[in-house]
């Protein structure tokens, strides 16, 4: 009998952990081709519309960042977790409930207007991520509970109280019976960076801000190296002086913070108003951002572009081809597995064990088969 085994190797490649990105990238590329081909696509004509295309224009280019604003957001807040080796897989609830808190200005007191208003939104939209997320920090720090799982079921709570809140209590009366809250007013609304070249609005500002800021603690601070002794090693982070559970909260709440600013800019900024379905995944996507960027903040930029094109591309490809958008959530798929697959490769090398029976064993195996026949 053989079998697999992983082997820790005992010093890891810096240029290939360094390359290996790119050689996710590369390989995701070719797996693409062969996914268009196989579905009757000339892949060059494929890869043009998906990758080119989309961002051959200057209003484009400000499409690409408004999806790519609430993926860096997200993604950094997963970042900290991540380093921390705390696993927050409910970004996307957070990014709801985050829009939910923000949207409840506008939305409940339609006639407040001025200044203030905006800045209030983004206030609680980040206060609503974050008491969301404080729930899978609650339950793991004080019942030693999965985050894994109650942070993903987390999601589908938020998903289903956003459909009960826009076709129940906040639903528009002249909406003519669809399921919308109220169009927010001018001073709910965040404003464009360049009215006349395209849509992005400040959103991304605040994802380049963000991403910067969580660099420089990660990097310069005291609070950043706490993160990454406790996720290398919670044991010297504990002889350090370092609380575990002080930790799980700093990090849920970051992320959830962050998730809930990118939902309440998205509703504010791309919608305008509240729907039954106001992403198409961030939260989620969002994880393969976090791991394509080597969970540091400036990588995430640069990766949270790269995602934000695949939704893009997967737009486009539907349009020209009659191809389904899903396939970007297949590239998507095949990206993160071979993000992961390679990191695998350059952290451990796989060996062949050939399992030796010994004389007992093999005294019993022989003994055992007549009674195996006669039992047929």
């Amino acid at each position: 009998m053989m079998r697999l085994e992983l082997v820790k190797r005992p010093q890891r490649s810096a240029l290939f952990s360094m390359l290996s990105p790119f050689i996710a990238f590369a390989l995701t590329i070719i797996a693409g081709g062969i996914m268009f081909a196989l579905l009757g696509v000339n892949p060059f004509s494929a890869f043009n519309i998906y990758f080119i295309e989309p961002v051959s224009q200057v209003w484009q280019l400000h499409e690409l960042a408004i999806k790519a604003a609430p993926l860096i957001l997200i993604a950094v807040g997963l970042s900290v977790c991540y380093k921390a080796n705390i696993w927050n897989i409910g970004a996307e609830g957070q990014f709801i409930f985050g829009a939910i808190f923000g949207s409840a200005v506008p939305v409940l007191f339609p006639g407040f207007e001025g200044p203030l208003v905006l800045p209030l939104m983004l206030l609680l939209g980040m206060v609503g991520g974050a008491a969301y997320a404080a729930i899978p920090a609650f339950l793991k720090t004080r019942f030693s509970t999965n985050e894994i799982l109650t942070s993903l079921m987390l999601v589908y709570v938020a998903q289903l109280f956003l459909d009960w809140l826009v076709r129940g209590p906040w639903r528009d009366p002249q909406g003519h019976g669809f399921p919308q809250t109220i169009q927010f007013g001018n001073s709910a609304i965040l404003p464009e960076l360049m009215p006349d070249a395209g849509r992005a609005n400040w959103g991304f500002v605040f994802a380049l801000v963000a991403a910067v800021l969580v660099w420089l603690m990660m990097s310069r601070m005291l609070k950043g190296f706490e993160v990454r002794v406790l996720g290398s090693s919670p044991r010297a982070g504990r002889f350090a002086g370092f609380g575990l559970n002080r930790m799980v909260f700093f990090a849920f709440l970051l992320s959830g913070a962050l998730a809930g600013l990118a939902g309440i800019s998205e509703v504010s900024g791309a919608i305008g108003q509240l729907q039954p379905v106001i992403s198409p995944g961030y939260g989620f996507t969002a994880i393969i951002v976090a791991f394509l960027g080597r969970l540091n903040p400036l990588g995430i930029v640069a990766a949270g572009l790269v995602l934000a094109l695949t939704y893009l591309g997967g737009e486009a490809v539907q349009s020209a081809l009659g191809i389904s958008d899903k396939v970007a959530r297949v590239f998507q798929g095949m990206l993160l597995f071979f993000v992961l697959g390679c990191d695998t490769l350059i952290h451990y090398r796989i060996r062949l064990i050939g399992l030796a029976l010994t004389k007992s064993e093999s005294a019993a195996k022989l003994e055992a088969a007549p009674k195996l026949k006669e039992a047929r």
